[in-house]
């Protein structure tokens, strides 16, 4: 057996706070000794739990939850939002996908338009990009100064901070695939008629700056993962496993709150249905 296989994946894949981290250290094609068929049952029954623990965290209305999910191009965002967020009821999950900030969010700070998507006592917040996009693509395309994005590490770690503080859980999820993964499949998408749509000329420009990226990645995972708000890489070249860890992790999150279903309101001792 591996070493790392009877470790949990929400040990193994945390980027520890305080330390030095490059993604040039992670194998994206890494799975930690877990075994792709094996792990189909192992995901299925983790798919059965989330769905267990999120009826019980909206039914108690207790905690708000907020997932972060970030990655480069082709990633594997959506496929993570369908495979393992699918396990959620709508009712109780808001899915938001930040996109370029429109005029009224602009003429705000940054955060604004991010603290109005955060979840309620309940609820289970999903950030499909996030306001980590305010230290990543403003600075690999200069939208603003250094000097500006620069101190956003700080605000943001603030930002999380009082949220955490305020009873919020948060967990944020970085999923890493290589450069030749990420060739594959763009190329993929012009391949295939149904993915085509997905395929933007631009996507070729960003990949381009692979390595401006990276190296903006590596900064945002090194400073913002903190025992509040960790962040954990995800090794996604392999998308079951992907969805296996991201699913593993989120579970152990909210399994950590120990929901429960709180009692009636009222007495229902000796009460039929006719």
């Amino acid at each position: 057996m591996s070493p790392t296989r009877s470790r949990p994946l929400r040990d193994l894949l945390r980027v520890k706070p305080g330390s030095t981290f490059r993604l040039a250290d992670i194998d994206p094609a890494e799975t930690h000794g877990r075994d792709k068929e094996a792990s189909l049952a192992t995901l299925q029954t983790g798919l059965e739990r989330l769905s267990e623990l999120q009826d019980k965290l909206w039914a108690e209305a207790k905690h708000p939850v907020l997932v972060v999910l970030q990655g480069i191009d082709t990633a594997g965002k959506g496929g993570t939002l369908k495979h393992v967020m699918g396990a959620f009821q709508p009712a109780g999950c808001s899915v938001t996908s930040f996109k370029v900030p429109t005029a009224p969010e602009l003429a705000h700070d940054y955060l604004w338009r991010i603290h109005q998507r955060t979840p309620g006592k309940g609820e289970i917040g999903v950030f499909d990009r996030s306001h980590y996009e305010d230290v990543l693509i403003v600075r690999v395309h200069d939208i603003v100064p250094k000097e500006r994005w620069s101190r956003r590490f700080d605000h943001i770690n603030d930002w999380e901070k009082m949220l955490a503080d305020e009873g919020t859980t948060i967990v944020k999820f970085f999923l890493w695939i290589s450069k030749d993964e990420q060739r594959e499949r763009l190329q993929a998408r012009l391949d295939e008629p149904d993915k085509r749509w997905k395929f933007r000329l631009g996507d070729l420009d960003e990949r381009k700056r692979w390595d401006e990226y990276v190296a903006a990645y590596d900064e945002a995972l090194e400073r913002c993962s903190t025992d509040h708000a960790p962040w954990y890489v995800i090794p996604a070249n392999r998308k079951w496993f992907r969805n296996l860890a991201v699913t593993e992790i989120l579970g152990d999150t909210i399994a950590a709150l120990k929901p429960v279903y709180p009692k009636p309101p009222e007495d229902l001792t000796g009460v039929t249905v006719e």
